[in-house]
């Protein structure tokens, strides 16, 4: 193998490198941003909060290396759809970051008073949608298509949680109307959690698209959306 070539492959394990690293960030911030609400602890809360910059940064780290490695190595087939990937899989691990923050400041605001009922989908959810962006990135390592198709039957299992939940919350307003401020942010934090898991799924597809060099969408194996 040339010279030329290792370096390439060098940078290709540092962009797998970071991916992970992101990844693993993002994977905290769901649980934190959780347990704060579960805890009623607003410190854990700001933390998933302030640890937001850091994971915009790496992102932008990520694009940058992705641009300079197009720019430089007119990589092929392969090694194209790679890097590609790795840029796409950055955008939708900030997103997922941003949707641990919007958690975390909804459990800011219902830090200062009780919670309306016991938690039980919520903390469901937030289990199943971390191990989506987990699975999800264990398969772009493993470049495992099989592991990647699997993270549909998890998405709707996702949906379900986040209907019963509304269903359950909307009746609950329903029935008394003053509850609506401590409802409604769970309500909300329950649509960020089914958004995590849109995003985890979007990464399953471009598994399937980097592995395979198929785009799968809407019903092609695999759902979800950009976003």
């Amino acid at each position: 193998m040339s010279d030329g070539r290792e370096h390439f492959q060098k940078e290709l394990h540092q962009l797998n490198d970071l991916i992970l690293k992101m990844g693993a960030m993002v994977e905290k911030a769901i649980f934190n941003s959780v347990e704060a609400l579960k805890k009623n602890n607003p410190k854990m809360a700001q933390a998933v909060i302030a640890a937001d910059d850091e994971l915009d940064q790496l992102e932008l780290v990520i694009d940058e290396k992705c641009l300079e490695l197009l720019a430089t190595q007119q990589p092929m087939a392969v090694d194209l759809r790679f890097i590609t990937t790795g840029m796409r899989i950055g955008s939708d691990l900030e997103r997922i970051g941003d949707l641990a923050v919007d958690i975390a400041q909804r459990s800011l605001e219902l830090s200062s008073q009780p919670l309306l009922k016991p938690l039980i989908d919520i903390p469901k959810m937030a289990d199943l949608a971390e191990k989506m962006v987990h699975k999800a990135l264990d398969a772009f390592v493993r470049k495992d298509v099989c592991l990647a198709r699997t993270l549909w039957e998890d998405e709707e299992k996702v949906d379900g949680y986040r209907d019963l939940v509304s269903d359950e919350l909307t009746a609950i307003m329903t029935q008394e109307p003053t509850a609506a401020t401590r409802a409604l942010p769970l309500i909300l934090i329950a649509r960020h959690l089914e958004r995590i898991a849109d995003h985890a799924t979007n990464i399953a597809e471009d598994v399937v698209y980097m592995v395979e060099g198929k785009v799968v969408k809407h019903g092609g194996g695999l759902s979800g959306q950009r976003g």
